[in-house]
């Protein structure tokens, strides 16, 4: 990730907490599937979405036990970003556990 320089003495870390916030603020105020998707798609470039959606596409199938290889084999993503994945669901804030949820609960929208 790259960071930038501050030129005004301010605190990066305060600084990226705050604008975090703002767009997790942002995310949470958006009324559905439909107008989170058209935001994900406004906010970030291709490159952007491909990888995060193939982090969220390793979720399920690493929740169900599957070698990483057999994961890589399914879905092309690579081993190393499949190990990073699960190393953020051993070891992370528990957002990927959080967000895969409700996932089983209801049919729209669930396939990674």
């Amino acid at each position: 990730m790259k960071r930038r320089a501050q030129g005004n003495g301010e605190d990066s870390s305060d600084s990226f907490e705050q604008r975090l916030q703002a767009l997790a603020v942002a995310v949470a105020g958006l009324d559905g599937m439909a107008p989170t998707r058209d935001f994900l798609l406004d906010l970030c470039t291709p490159a952007e979405l491909e990888a995060m959606t193939d982090r969220w596409r390793v979720v399920p199938l690493l929740q169900q036990g599957m070698p990483y290889r057999e994961i890589h084999d399914l879905t092309g993503v690579s081993v190393t970003t499949i190990g990073r994945v699960a190393r953020t669901l051993e070891r992370g804030t528990g957002g990927y556990a959080q967000a895969s949820a409700p996932r089983a609960s209801t049919s729209e929208g669930t396939t990674p």
